[in-house]
Parts: structure tokens; sequence; C-alpha cells
């Protein structure tokens, strides 16, 4: 009977045990299940989230792509543009130096802005001379100390900003029609001058006058 009884006592203590390890068992599952739902959430907000920044990426990129395609027109047009500058340029540059006419354009400080070939034959010029004064440059003209001086009356130009027109000739017995002008930009500022010269020299009143005028200055 006493056996019996331990053995009752053996089998209540070991289901007492056996109830608290499955009590805490049960606890811990409870626990973990908290924490997996938990963790369940995070992830639902952290795949939202994901989600939400892929859509922002995506919208970026459609934007980017929208503002891509928008510079690639408006480069195409600048390159037309420039293109179509560049052809006017071209042709400005074949119709000045097609013609008879010896012209320079100048900055306010009588600098050498640009110049068509026929001015070479009155100036000692050549491509690097730009930027450089034309004052500073030897030339074919001749002047009289009574006659008008070049840089003086360009000087007179920037200042009155009124057209000068004066004659004069070279070494070699040519006669030139010298005009001196206010260059204007678009914006109506003057910013420099530009000086032509035409030949005179086969017209005969005009190479008689040239004619007599080396010859007193010979003479003289």
């Amino acid at each position: 009977m006493a056996d019996l009884t331990n053995i009752e006592s053996v089998i209540a203590s070991e289901l007492t045990r056996a109830k608290t390890e499955i009590q805490s068992l049960h606890e811990q599952m409870q626990t973990s299940q908290e924490e997996l739902i938990s963790m369940n959430e995070e992830l639902h907000s952290t795949n939202e989230e994901l989600q939400s920044t892929v859509e922002e990426l995506t919208t970026s990129k459609e934007e980017m792509q929208s503002l891509n395609e928008e510079l690639q027109t408006v480069n195409a047009e600048l390159q037309s543009k420039v293109d179509d500058l560049s052809s006017v340029n071209n042709d400005m540059k074949n119709l000045l130096n097609n013609t008879d006419i010896a012209i320079l354009f100048l900055d306010s400080g009588l600098n050498v802005r640009r110049y068509t070939n026929q001015a070479t034959g009155l100036f000692k010029l050549i491509p690097g001379d730009i930027g450089r004064s034309l004052t500073d440059m030897s030339s074919e003209l001749v002047y009289t100390e009574e006659g008008p001086n070049l840089e003086e009356e360009m000087k007179q130009v920037l200042r009155t900003q009124m057209v000068f027109e004066m004659q004069v000739s070279s070494r070699d017995g040519r006669c030139f029609a010298a005009r001196i002008m206010p260059y204007r930009t678009l914006e109506n500022v003057i910013d420099g001058v530009v000086l032509t010269f035409t030949d005179n020299t086969k017209d005969p009143i005009r190479e008689a006058e040239l004619k007599k005028a080396l010859q007193d200055r010979t003479k003289g």
C-alpha cells in the first residue's frame, strides 16, 4: 500500500512538473507568437515603405525620362540654331570677302574684331592680329600733315557717334573713299567702329586729283 502511495505521489509530482513545463512552453509559444506577429507587422510596414519607395523611384524615373526628352529637344533646337548661325556667318564671310571694299570691324578700344580679305591690302593683318589695336599696325595708307588722321577720326566717331568720310591714298598710288561708322549692337549700344575703304582709283577725276596731290607732296 505504501508503494502505491509513493507511486501516486511520484506520478502527481511528475504531472505537476509536466503541467508547469507545458505552461512554460505555452507562455513561450505565446511570446514567440506575439513576437512573430510584431515582426510580421514590421515586415508588412517595411514592405509598404519599400513599395512606396519603388513608386517614388518609378515616378522619379519617369520625370527624369521626361526631362531627358525635353533636354534632347532643347539640344536639338540649339544645335539647329548653331547650324543656322554658322551658315549665316559663312554667308556673311563670303559676301564680305567677295566685295571690292576693304572692311574692318574694331571694338571700342580700336582693337581688330574682324576684317575682310581686301583689308589686308591696306593693313598688315594676319589672323593672329585679332584683338590687337589697329593703330599699332603698319599700313599702306598715306596721310598729309594737314589732312585727317585715321586714329583721331575713329576716336571722334566713338565720341560723337557721327559718320565720318574722307579721301585717302595708298603708297602705290591708289585712291580710296574711307568711311568710319559707329558699330551698333542689336541693343543699339555703340561698341566700336566700322571702317570701309572703297577703291576710287579708276575714277578719272579722282585719279587726276590723286596724281596732283602726289606731285605736290613730292615737291614739298
